[in-house]
């Protein structure tokens, strides 16, 4: 069983930045590729960016490319989702994920993720 849990989430201007984490119990993260996703109000939930269990290989939907960086740091078995130049578009709740498969099947099918966060909020405002 693997515990996910979220953190970072805040309000932020336009152009600004934030990291978020995501912090895994139970298991060691070197068992399941991570992936962050995020549900803007009134939309479907999406993949933004996933890690491989290994930490080596990365992989950027379009919503995640350019300005958001994935990265891990498996001593504190923590993923983190680095976000730079955040557009008023950014605004989500963001979830991050665990699952078996490549970083890449994992962000584009959300359904091969074993186990979810609850969500951090990020709100971005003018």
């Amino acid at each position: 069983q693997v515990q996910l849990e979220e953190s970072g989430g805040a309000s932020v201007q336009t152009g600004g930045s934030l990291r978020l984490s995501c912090a895994a119990s139970g298991v060691g993260l070197h068992y399941y590729d991570i992936g962050w996703f995020r549900q803007a109000p009134g939309k479907e939930r999406e993949g933004v960016a996933c890690i491989s269990s290994s930490g080596g290989i990365t992989y950027y939907t379009d919503s995640g490319k350019g300005r958001f960086t994935i990265s891990k740091d498996s001593a504190k078995n923590t993923v983190y989702l680095q976000m730079n130049s955040l557009k008023s578009e950014d605004t989500a709740v963001y979830y991050c994920a665990a699952g078996p498969p490549t970083a890449q099947a994992l962000c584009n099918n959300e359904a091969s993720a074993d186990y979810w966060g609850k969500g951090t909020l990020v709100t971005v405002s003018s």
